[in-house]
């Protein structure tokens, strides 16, 4: 079997047994197994568990980063060309469903891990995050302050933090909720409509009149 081959092999096992059992919960054998690999090969491409974690992440976030950084310089965005806060959650909502998968619910598989990178002790991974796409990070943060000076810093991080959360449930969960939808309306929507429908709820609650909450 070509290396490339096997190291997507790995990859694509260890994504979808990660985000559905969680990383402690998750083997290396469970990943050989689903993988049809033996753990030398594992052992041979990543070096240990949390290698194997990171390199899952980076298989995401590298062309989300990409696409981000690539259209924010393409229209010449910063200081002096602020964007709207609303073409800097569609940038961000549309390179999601732009991200390479192999699997037919990639996003959802992604949206899930990035809650986990949170939610579970991975401090390897997150220290991993800041190193290798603080820049890309950064850039949306500091895109999102500058369209927003009316907020403090105090409400601009909470609200952003909402507005993510918001992201990571809707999109985690889009397959069960589009089945919701269309069993219970007779409706169908696909990721696309989503983001166009969450885009302006997200926006309304990012620039919501500012509140004293001291």
């Amino acid at each position: 079997m070509p290396q490339l081959e096997t190291v997507d092999k790995i990859l694509d096992a260890a994504e979808l047994l990660f985000a559905e059992k969680g990383f402690s919960e998750t083997s290396l054998r469970m990943i050989t197994s689903k993988a049809n690999v033996n753990l030398a090969a594992v052992n041979y491409h990543f070096g240990s568990k949390n290698a194997l974690i990171q390199a899952v992440f980076s298989r995401f976030l590298g062309p989300l980063s990409k696409i981000m950084e690539d259209t924010s310089k393409e229209h010449g965005w910063g200081k002096d060309n602020i964007p709207s806060l609303e073409d800097i959650l569609k940038l961000y909502m549309h390179s999601l469903l732009k991200i390479p998968s192999s699997h037919e619910n990639g996003v959802a598989v992604f949206m899930r891990l990035m809650g986990l990178a949170y939610t579970q002790s991975q401090g390897h991974l997150r220290l991993y995050l800041e190193q290798e796409y603080a820049k890309t990070f950064r850039l949306f943060l500091e895109l999102v302050r500058l369209s927003t000076p009316e907020l403090s810093t105090k409400e601009r991080f909470w609200r952003t933090q909402f507005t993510l959360g918001s992201i990571a449930f809707t999109m985690s969960s889009i397959q069960p909720l589009t089945e919701i939808l269309e069993n219970s309306k007779d409706a169908k929507a696909n990721p696309e409509e989503i983001v166009d429908l969450i885009v302006p709820y997200m926006l309304a609650g990012i620039t919501a009149p500012a509140m004293d909450v001291n």
